[in-house]
């Protein structure tokens, strides 16, 4: 097996032409059971950081009205965080890049007072009230309170290939690059929600970090992930698994690929590789979304020359975020974009036996992170 860990590409980015019309993020996701009721509750952490060369003493809002019309593109560092579930909500924390401590290259390291963030380990905390959440609009968020205290171990990769390599991000080739150093990643420790304690064990934290930058984003905009995975065949937990699903319609020298997806299952040791840029696999993908009235449901069939790979997942809406982000460009062309942290589902394994299907597992997901949106033409710079 190849080992697909790549700490360079998790560094920071934002160099030459992205410092001034980029942005890097660094997305991590997990369960956390109450400390008192044993309960789960799925939560995520995301460090965030736009346009580092027109930073100002203040963070710029590329959603503030009056920077809207003086055509000023946000400059900040946004910690990011919040839970899914029927009482969940996304609160932002902005930084001016003036000062926030970057470690440049690989590992990684972000610090802005006591908010940090690295490869093994995420502190920090966000408070927003009420009153400043309605005040605030351009803050993009809502109101609650959560801190955090939080150790890391990125256990599987996946590794993009040569579409995130150095050469291609040297000339900006794509719009929207992805690494995910930890589809699957044990995180211990403990998190403060609304006042309540929940703890974080590896075992029962299915974690999930990865990493996204460039100078836009995607859209359709397509993410499924998930370590918690159950046998139907011998109805054992794969403990050494995780399957990871995501792009849409990537951009590469500004020519859309239309509707194209990355995927892997890592099965019990074994890769399953659905990455389009490996033009030697054939990939072939269909994927489908659909919001009904309580759910939303994605299909993605992929298929290359030796294997398939047949995922449906569906959330409920009432768990879910439409999560908010602006691009470099101060634009905010994604506002329904579906994000929740607790889907379900199931993923069929087929090896291809020449002309045959053969069944290799049918596997029960839980704890799924999922994700999509399109963009809203109607929004204008």
């Amino acid at each position: 097996m190849f080992d697909h860990h790549d700490i360079t590409r998790n560094a920071f980015m934002l160099h030459g032409p992205l410092a001034h019309h980029g942005y890097d993020w660094w997305w991590h996701s997990f369960t956390a059971q109450d400390a008192e009721t044993g309960e789960d509750k799925p939560f995520f952490i995301e460090f965030f950081i736009c346009n580092p060369a027109l930073a100002e003493d203040q963070p710029t809002l590329g959603q503030l009205p009056e920077n809207r019309r003086a055509g000023r593109h946000p400059s900040y560092l946004m910690v990011k965080a919040g839970t899914w579930g029927r009482e969940h909500f996304q609160l932002h924390r902005f930084f001016s890049l003036r000062k926030v401590r970057i470690h440049g290259d690989a590992p990684y390291e972000v610090e802005a007072e006591d908010c940090y963030a690295s490869e093994t380990a995420l502190k920090g905390s966000i408070r927003i009230l009420p009153e400043e959440a309605a005040a605030h609009p351009e803050w993009m968020c809502d109101a609650g309170e959560l801190s955090w205290d939080l150790k890391l171990d990125k256990q599987i990769a996946f590794n993009v290939g040569y579409g995130a390599s150095k050469p291609l991000r040297d000339v900006e080739a794509f719009a929207m690059y992805w690494h995910a150093e930890g589809m699957k990643t044990a995180v211990s420790g403990s998190v403060i929600c609304g006042g309540r304690k929940y703890i974080v064990t590896p075992e029962k934290s299915y974690g999930y970090a990865d990493k996204n930058w460039g100078r836009d984003f995607t859209s359709p905009w397509v993410w499924l992930a998930s370590s918690c995975l159950k046998s139907k065949r011998d109805g054992r937990m794969l403990t050494n698994s995780a399957f990871d699903i995501g792009g849409g319609r990537p951009k590469i020298y500004f020519v859309p690929l239309d509707r194209r997806l990355l995927g892997v299952f890592y099965y019990e040791g074994k890769e399953y590789d659905f990455n389009f840029s490996h033009v030697w696999l054939n990939v072939k993908t269909e994927f489908s979304f659909e919001e009904q009235e309580e759910l939303v449901h994605w299909h993605v069939r992929q298929e290359n020359r030796n294997a398939v790979m047949d995922t449906e997942v569906f959330c409920r809406k009432e768990d879910m975020l439409l999560v908010n982000y602006e691009a470099p460009d101060g634009s905010k062309k994604h506002n329904r974009l579906w994000n929740g942290g607790n889907g379900w589902g199931t993923v069929k394994l087929y090896d291809k036996v020449g002309e045959e299907l053969q069944l290799v597992d049918e596997i029960e997901a839980t704890h799924i992170g999922c994700e999509y949106g399109e963009y809203d033409d109607t929004e204008s710079p």
